[in-house]
């Protein structure tokens, strides 16, 4: 009974209570997040900390080495342009297993992509929106027919919808929510790591993948530890109880830990943007003069300073800065808090003192961090500073929020956006484009930005597709799909042992080089 209790008391002290393991880890990382998962399924999760536990449990054909942008061979050792740009053909890597034993091969690739295409699920137009279907060539040849030529469809394949997944465990028709719902009860994938423990929004464990091809993670398990808010995670760190945290902590925290000597600091100047979203088809946004209006109101750097201490830049691009083709298109149509022009524009639109524009500003209180109340709260005020516009802010967690958009239930609402690829159609035509603005929720479409959408998705010339993109920067400040606000600064803290952590601007957080000194 004594030997019982003090396995008990030894497994409460590291967070877990029960682990299916046959070993008790030999270097076990403690990692803290405020982030939630969602359904922990490749064919329809689309938030960021999700796919990041699929970027350590899964593999697609093509990946990215940890902390690098550079695209290399993954479940592929290589692959073949054919059919004039409309075909690729990969020839898979031999001897691969999943995590469970079973072997890798092409007709798990095709099983994989048609059930994104038949599931339909939140991030499956990076799929549909380029595959008209997959052949099995031979057991170790996959061929993907396009609809068009695209000229970073290698990139594509680099993103979770186009991880495979075991078509004995996962359903074929059905999205998989937590690990129960699957036959075994286990997440079953190509990864460095796989899933040994799951109890949503409080721990999820992962051991090394002995069946995985790659490259020995540097520690044995990661076990994640999820944080109802960001003090309380702060203060797990301090206590030496974390190893590392990430996403997200609250701006006055971050100078704080920044100054810590036994708190190491790593920041991540990278492609993550915010943006003000409108239901293009909802009165009286489906008219863009109000969008206008709206966003002419919006004073950026009083954002930046009141909200985040001048830790984030003014955006005024849903192309991020840094990016090829990035225009400060915004600036010069618009500048920031233009109170004057944002009257003018909704006078208009027939709105004024006595005939205000009344309508509803939306935004998840966590998904984001504990700033996002303040700064719909600052956005309010900018809003209403006008004289000409009655807010009222509404609130939603992160499910429901997701609901909302696509039931067309949010006017006006603020969204966050990690690059699902590093190129500039992933910033313009996932909200702009017919497809991929429905999957948002914005719901404009319009026939002459698809076919530039087509024509820079085919193009293998830079010079043309970079003078499309800045054209359609251009044509943003016009009809205002959405309007972005600031491009944002990631800051991960770790105690000072711990080495390894990279965060590159594919955003892609690998923990398999992570380690601890001793």
């Amino acid at each position: 009974m004594k030997l019982i209790k003090l396995v008990l008391i030894c497994l409460m002290a590291v967070g877990l209570v029960c682990m299916a393991s046959n070993s008790f880890a030999k270097v076990t990382l403690v990692y803290g997040t405020t982030e939630k998962v969602t359904d922990m399924d490749p064919a329809n999760a689309y938030d960021f900390h999700t796919w990041e536990i699929f970027y350590n449990i899964y593999r697609g054909l093509m990946a990215y080495p940890a902390g690098e942008t550079n695209l290399v061979p993954g479940l592929a050792d290589s692959y073949d342009v054919v059919d004039s740009g409309k075909g690729y053909v990969f020839k898979l890597k031999k001897g691969v297993k999943f995590s469970d034993g079973t072997p890798f091969d092409a007709n798990a690739v095709k099983w994989s992509i048609d059930r994104v295409m038949r599931i339909a699920g939140d991030p499956s137009w990076l799929v549909t929106d380029f595959v008209k279907s997959v052949e099995v060539l031979d057991k170790y040849r996959v061929k993907f027919n396009l609809k068009n030529p695209v000229a970073y469809f290698p990139d594509l394949v680099a993103t979770v919808p186009y991880y495979p997944v075991n078509p004995n465990v996962y359903p074929a028709d059905k999205i998989v929510q937590d690990p129960s719902a699957l036959k075994g009860g286990k997440l079953v994938g190509l990864g460095p790591y796989r899933v040994i423990f799951f109890k949503r929004d409080q721990q999820i464990a992962l051991e090394a993948n002995p069946y995985y091809v790659g490259d020995k993670p540097k520690n044995d398990m990661i076990m994640i530890r999820y944080f109802a808010d960001a003090t309380t995670m702060r203060l797990a760190l301090e206590k030496g109880e974390l190893d590392f945290a990430f996403k997200s902590f609250n701006p006055s925290d971050i100078n704080d830990l920044q100054k810590m000597s036994k708190i190491k600091t790593i920041m991540g100047q990278g492609p993550y943007i915010r943006y003000v979203c409108f239901q293009n088809n909802t009165e009286p946004f489906t008219n863009k003069i109000v969008r206008q209006g709206l966003t002419a109101a919006i004073n950026r750097p009083d954002i930046i300073k009141k909200v985040f201490l001048g830790q984030n830049a003014p955006l005024y691009s849903m192309v991020p800065m840094g990016m090829w083709t990035h225009e400060d298109s915004f600036k010069s149509a618009f500048g920031d808090g233009n109170v004057e022009l944002s009257r003018k524009l909704l006078a208009q639109a027939g709105f004024n003192e006595n005939n205000k524009l009344k309508f509803e500003f939306w935004y998840t209180p966590s998904h984001y961090g504990d700033t996002e109340v303040d700064m719909a709260a600052v956005l309010k005020t900018q809003f209403e500073a006008t004289g000409v516009m009655d807010v009222t802010v509404k609130s939603a967690e992160w499910a429901t929020y997701k609901e909302n958009w696509r039931n067309q239930l949010m006017p006006v609402y603020l969204l966050g956006w990690y690059p699902d690829y590093i190129d500039p159609d992933n910033y313009t035509a996932a909200f702009a484009g017919t497809a991929g603005s429905k999957g948002n929720g914005i719901y404009f479409s319009d026939p002459q930005w698809d076919a530039m959408f087509v024509e820079e998705q085919k193009s293998t010339i830079k010079s043309e597709r970079e003078a499309i993109f800045k054209k359609i920067q251009q044509m943003w400040t016009d009809e205002v799909p959405t309007a972005p606000i600031f491009q944002g600064t990631l800051f991960m803290f770790s105690q000072a042992d711990i080495n390894g952590i990279k965060i590159s601007p594919t955003l892609q957080f690998m923990y398999a080089p992570i380690e601890k000194v001793k």
